[in-house]
């Protein structure tokens, strides 16, 4: 009834059972020559994109497919974290290797490993991410050499190759091991590949922080170099990080975090899931047990896993939970890199979770073309960009090999539709910006052609369109390709539990075989799909198949409700749906628009019940811009060294509180996290806070408990930082900060709020200086000129004193200064951990919604007024400057960091 896991050291007999439960029985209803079709078109496709790169990009890195030219790093505007994977040695070549075999394009893989021998250099004095240079340059390294080698015992191709490729890995891998040098065993997140870590030439390795994926993704790349080469210092270094990773886990949930402290093991971020961050960790657990043979991997593999099925996954769902509060719920979006965790599941034989999670993917795909990078519990967009990922089309393909089912090939047409109608451009295919408007990006990752096109290629392939039996093969995170036979090189002698105790677990709620689908579709030809078909609707429920249409709460179909914070005044949707509720839209010369409401022109009496409500809702959030126009934006100051009051951040008020408008010296203190750092309970650290501003950050309770707590604890005053870290008082309506529905006379202290952006730039100069000043007031003043250049200069005139107005800096010159000075630091400071604590405890009053004299009748502004205190005009320049070069030289200072600096400048959270 399914194929039992049996000892490591039976493990050439297991391989060929597992092999025989995912190979399954082929569906009569899809034809070879409709798969052959299928497949051809997919060689078509990745011709088009591996052409357009080797034509008009290599040896760059990577394709820029909108403008014809290859990403070179450096000559290009930087992407911030990104970039890290680009090392200036032709990423997507070395990436592609091993797919050029499996579509059977020999002669092309010959000609491009003779390319990677004499072209690349992979010691470029660049700074680049260990873990990306981990699973895509030296996988792909390694997979090419697995398949040359391959190649070269069946006679027919690369009768000249001499590991080569090998050389290279084994080169790359030396040039990766300073990174591990770290008493934890934890890798260092980055690494110059011309001088290693830490040496003023590195630029790097004083980072504290890494993901755990990041960290505990190399095992599978470092022990299959340590089995080619016969050297075990790489399979040793892998090992110890996952060791120590393993020893950090929560005990009582079983859970791991986001981010780690690669010194000190703390958590950094205590969030957990399966997505970006840690997906991988999870994956090369189970695949080095696959791999190699050692089942304390398996152990902890199952282990986590047993804890992912408790609190993470709520079928279709996978929710971020936090480690020590594991029924709390972390945040309210899932990310696209969750889309592995079906295809792993069907590695580890809990094939019904697979089906469902697998198909509430497809739907939101269905609805919106692509997977976007992130989408609520509700299923409509949070992060709209779609940079080509692999990960769904992955688990298309494990989930058809395990079930036979030939509704996985109709899923793979739709990618391979998608692809070609909405990302395909003349040079290549284009990386999707937002999957709302199909507007493209000028990038194509290495990653889709390494993974998107093997996946699909194998899909639609039977076992005689291969030239190898695939099965031999396990796959890394990048599709790259390592023999089973290391199983049996050296190193493989098996351990049984040589770390840890192992407990028992609760295996009541799935199955530990994987399912053979022999047996599972002679008997119930509807099994997958009966266990799709409760999830088929479940996006159509609450996900709007335009992105101007908003939830059928109805359940209908068909009668979408519209909010009122929702709704825009040029969406031509949002006017048909107030026609259909009886709302007439005026457009008054000032620039407001009028709303008024006839309930005898609604379509029905359901509509003209939600167009009162509509007009309800609004009038109450003209009431709260009402209350908006009487609290201006607040200024939030840095005054200490080196910014001098340079720095001002544009801030949003409270309703409660000192009022800064009435008190002109306002707050001026140093800034100290608060712990705990939500705020919402009483302070532990209140001797660090007493006297100073506490820094806290939005969520879990009402602003005004925020404000009390730290008042009892002594601070002066109180920062509350917006936990959606892409907010930004650039692109969102500044609003204040609201009571909690109780009289709040007895907070005397300033409250004021900073979305993301501004708040880690006060986080940032924490972690550089320790000591920050700031001033909270109603409006920036006078920077401290006696303090930066160490006399006193007087303002003379109205001109001069403008001229100093328009010193205060751009969030772009914040960082440069922040940047400029990190690199004169020698003490590297530890980080302020982020969180993505849910937001829905705080209330705020954030529209832009006047009302109107007319009984429901309401306007709104045409725009959101906003001071914006510390924007300079075009090329505003320091009439001070040539006295104080002695002071700052910038411009020497920016010449020899330009490219860091503007990866820094570029650099924004959560990019996936």
């Amino acid at each position: 009834m399914g194929c039992p896991v049996v000892e490591p050291r039976r493990w050439g007999d297991m391989w060929l059972v597992v092999a025989f439960c995912l190979l399954g029985q082929g569906h009569a209803a899809v034809t070879k020559e409709e798969k052959a079709h299928l497949r051809i078109q997919v060689l078509e496709m990745f011709d088009h994109a591996y052409g357009s790169y080797m034509q008009h990009a290599y040896p760059a890195d990577e394709l820029m497919p909108l403008t014809c030219r290859g990403r070179i790093r450096g000559q290009e505007p930087s992407r911030g974290d990104v970039d890290d994977a680009l090392g200036k040695f032709s990423l997507t070549l070395i990436d592609t290797l091993d797919t050029l075999v499996v579509l059977n394009k020999t002669k092309e893989f010959e000609d491009a490993v003779q390319k990677v021998i004499t072209d690349v250099n992979l010691g470029n004095d660049i700074v680049v991410s260990v873990f990306e240079t981990n699973i895509r340059v030296l996988g792909g390294l390694l997979g090419g050499h697995s398949v040359a080698i391959m190649l070269k015992e069946n006679g027919d191709r690369m009768q000249w190759y001499n590991d080569e490729l090998l050389h290279m890995a084994k080169e790359l891998g030396y040039k990766l091991l300073p990174a591990f040098n770290t008493t934890s065993g934890l890798p260092y997140p980055r690494i110059n590949l011309k001088f290693g870590i830490r040496s003023p030439e590195a630029r790097t390795g004083t980072e504290t922080d890494t993901c755990t994926a990041c960290a505990g993704t190399m095992i599978l790349e470092f022990a299959a170099l340590s089995r080619f080469t016969g050297i075990s210092v790489f399979e040793e270094h892998a090992r110890k990080a996952l060791d120590f990773l393993w020893e950090k886990r929560q005990r009582s949930s079983n859970l791991v975090g986001v981010t780690i402290n690669i010194h000190t093991g703390d958590w950094v971020r205590k969030d957990s899931g399966v997505g970006a961050g840690i997906d991988s960790y999870y994956e090369y657990l189970l695949k080095a047990y696959v791999l190699l043979g050692d089942d304390s991997y398996l152990e902890r593999f199952n282990t986590h896993y047993d804890a992912i099925m408790r609190y993470i996954s709520q079928p279709p769902l996978l929710l971020d939970v936090h480690i020590h509060k594991p029924m709390l719920t972390a945040r309210t979006w899932m990310d696209s890199l969750l889309a592995f965790f079906p295809g792993l599941q069907v590695l580890k034989g809990d094939i019904r979770p697979a089906i469902e999670t697998h198909e509430m993917l497809y739907q939101v795909i269905k609805k919106h073309n692509f997977l976007p990078e992130a989408f609520t519990t509700d299923f409509r967009v949070h992060w709209a960009q779609h940079p080509l990922r692999p990960e769904f089309a992955e688990s298309t393909y494990f989930l058809y090999k395990a079930t036979g089912d030939p509704y996985y090939l109709e899923v793979g047409k739709t990618l391979i539709d998608n692809l070609n109608k909405y990302a395909r451009v003349p040079c290549g295919f284009a990386a999707v910006k937002d999957v709302r408007t199909g507007s493209h990006e000028d990038r194509m990752d290495s990653f889709f052609l390494a993974e998107m096109f093997k996946y699909l290629y194998l899909l639609f392939s039977e076992r005689e369109d291969l030239i190898f039996d695939i099965e031999d093969y396990i796959f890394t995170t990048e599709a790259h390709l390592l023999p089973l036979s290391l199983s049996t090189a050296s190193q493989s002698s098996t351990k049984k539990n040589t770390t840890t105790p192992y407990t028992e677990l609760d295996d009541s709620n799935f199955d530990w075989s994987c399912p053979n689908s022999q047996i599972l579709f002679r008997n119930d030809p509807m099994y997958a799909q009966n266990i799709r078909e409760p999830v088929k609707n479940v996006v159509d429920k609450n996900c709007p198949r335009s992105p101007s249409r908003l939830d059928d709460v109805s359940g209908s179909g068909n009668r979408p409700l519209l909010r009122a914070r929702d709704f825009m005044a040029t969406n031509s949707e949002h006017l048909e749906i107030l026609k259909k509720m009886g709302v007439s839209l005026i457009h008054l010369k000032d620039g407001r628009v009028q709303l008024v409401q006839h309930a005898n022109q609604a379509a029905s009496s359901i509509d003209a019940e939600d167009g009162l409500r509509f007009m309800q809702e609004m009038i109450e959030l003209s009431s709260q811009q009402q209350k908006e126009q009487q609290l201006p934006p607040r200024a939030v100051q840095i005054v200490s060294h080196p910014f001098y009051g340079r720095v001002v951040l544009t801030a949003g008020p409270a309703q409660f509180g000192m009022d800064l408008s009435k008190h002109l010296a306002g707050a001026q203190g140093l800034v100290t996290r608060a712990e705990p750092y939500s705020g919402c309970s009483d302070i532990t650290n209140a001797q660090a806070i007493q006297g100073k501003i506490a820094l806290m950050q939005r969520g879990q309770c009402m602003f005004a408990e925020k404000a009390r707590n730290v008042q009892k604890a002594g601070a002066i005053g109180g920062i509350v930082i917006d936990d959606n870290e892409s907010s930004s008082s650039d692109t969102a309506p500044l609003f204040q900060m609201a009571g909690d529905g109780k009289n709040t006379d007895d907070i005397t202290i300033p409250m004021l709020f900073l979305f993301s952006k501004e708040g880690n730039i006060i986080l940032d100069a924490i972690r550089e200086y320790l000591q920050v000043e700031v001033l909270l007031s109603d409006k920036a003043r006078d920077r401290d000129l006696e303090s930066e250049s160490g006399e006193h200069k007087p303002v003379e005139n109205d001109s001069q004193k403008q001229a100093l107005d328009d010193l205060f800096m751009t969030p772009e010159e914040i960082s440069e200064l922040i940047l400029v000075h990190k690199k004169k630091m020698s003490v590297s400071q530890p980080e302020v951990p982020s969180s993505d604590s849910p937001s829905g405890g705080d209330r705020a009053s954030e529209s832009d919604i006047k009302p109107a004299s007319h009984e429901h009748t309401t306007e709104e502004s045409a725009h959101s007024p906003k001071d914006n205190f510390q924007t300079p005009p075009e090329n505003s320049k320091d009439p001070t400057e040539e006295k104080r070069e002695d002071v700052r030289p910038m411009e020497s200072v920016l010449a020899n960091w330009k490219e860091d600096i503007e990866a820094f400048e570029m650099m924004e959270k959560d990019e996936l």
